[in-house]
């Protein structure tokens, strides 16, 4: 269905978010979802600042130091506090941030760590490592699954126009179709997909779904020492360059997936942290066993994982957090031009995301799955669930 190619033990995640679509879960769920999240979260915060750093101190022959962050307000504020060079239209865009930076999206949340070497002038930001959130990692997850299924009923559709072009005997590039009928066929194959989903008979998705960016990191190089910065990348030791990507447009970056091998006996030699200990001790796991649970977890797993590294100048890492490609003005985008909004799309959008809530929750069992992709539901009926994995009150009725 989909591997999400950060994560420990991808082919579990997937087999069980597959199983939750047609409604088969087993009650050993809950406690393989919780270390699932919890261990692989624990696992890329200690990779991805090791690896980071590996990168960084190739590009910089000088001392780095690093800045937790969790918001994005400390990302742009970093970046336009001391700017390397000037030219007119970074100027414009300080201006418009400095003027009124509530505009700019300060409060989104944003797990990471920022890097900066010192300059003539104080600490001057070179990139960032982040995590990608849970919630965006629901919605992202949710978006491939509904892109796929919508690829399938539309290829469902196109067989139903191909059978009346036959029987009509005209080529399907001059059947003429009404849109009211292209609706029905669309709609006949929508409910042929949930029929099968609801009988647990396969439906035919691509199986080779990806998410490649819950670890990532950006880097400002400048163009002239673009070529340079890959070639000493591909140098890193335990380290495979697998996609370069260029984007060009609003947005100009080098998008690049790395597989990396580290070192998993150095990693887990670190006792848990207090949070770690607390989390796992909600979902019923003695603090005593946790760092060993945690051992065989990573041992048993995958040796490599995936890291996303975006390459870019300084100006457009400007564009992308305060100019005219705010990361922020990206994904409101694509949530208003999603192709499918279907039932079945908003009813897989809240099973991802109860998946992921659930195991930041207190919630320790999974009695049944609250949702069937076939039925039908309000968004009411979704929040209420939500707030119940995390026990807050309900404004009710009392008499």
């Amino acid at each position: 269905m989909i591997s999400i190619t950060s994560f420990l033990h991808r082919d579990v995640l997937k087999n069980l978010i597959r199983r939750w679509m047609y409604n088969q879960y087993s009650h050993r769920d809950a406690d393989a979802l919780i270390r699932l999240v919890h261990f692989n979260t624990a696992y890329i915060s200690r990779y991805l600042p090791l690896f980071s750093e590996q990168v960084f101190r190739r590009l910089h022959d000088a001392p780095l130091s690093m800045r937790p962050s969790r918001r994005k307000a400390d990302l742009k504020d970093a970046i336009v506090l001391n700017c390397p060079y000037h030219n007119a239209r970074i100027e414009q865009m300080l201006s418009e941030y400095r003027s009124d930076p509530g505009l700019f999206y300060r409060e989104t949340p944003f797990h990471g760590l920022l890097y900066f070497t010192q300059g003539p002038d104080g600490p001057r930001v070179i990139g960032s490592s982040r995590i990608k959130r849970g919630r965006r990692l629901a919605e992202k997850t949710a978006r491939r699954i509904i892109d796929a299924i919508f690829a399938s009923i539309r290829d469902t559709a196109d067989a139903l126009a191909r059978d009346r072009a036959t029987c009509v005997g005209v080529p399907l590039a001059k059947l003429i179709t009404p849109p009211n009928q292209m609706v029905e066929e669309f709609q006949k194959a929508e409910n042929r997909l949930l029929a099968d989903l609801k009988a647990g008979r396969p439906i035919l998705l691509q199986d080779n779904l990806v998410i490649q960016d819950v670890a990532g990191i950006k880097v400002l190089v400048e163009d002239r020492f673009r070529d340079e910065f890959v070639a000493d990348l591909r140098k890193i030791e335990n380290c495979e360059l697998i996609e370069i990507e260029e984007h060009r447009g609003k947005y100009n970056a080098l998008n690049l997936i790395v597989r990396y091998r580290p070192d998993r006996q150095a990693l887990i030699a670190k006792p848990p942290s207090d949070r770690m200990l607390h989390l796992m001790q909600l979902s019923g796991m003695p603090p005593e066993q946790v760092h060993q649970q945690f051992k065989e977890f990573v041992l048993t797993a995958e040796e490599h994982v995936h890291i996303e590294v975006i390459v870019c100048s300084y100006q457009e890492m400007l564009e992308s957090e305060i100019g005219r490609c705010m990361h922020e003005d990206r994904i409101l985008q694509q949530r208003l031009n999603q192709q499918y909004t279907g039932v079945l799309a908003r009813n897989i959008e809240f099973l991802v995301a109860y998946l992921f809530a659930f195991a930041a929750s207190p919630q320790t069992k999974i009695e049944e799955l609250p949702i069937r992709l076939w039925g039908r539901y309000l968004p009411d009926y979704f929040d209420e669930v939500l707030m119940g994995l995390f026990d807050l009150p309900r404004l009710e009725i009392i008499e």
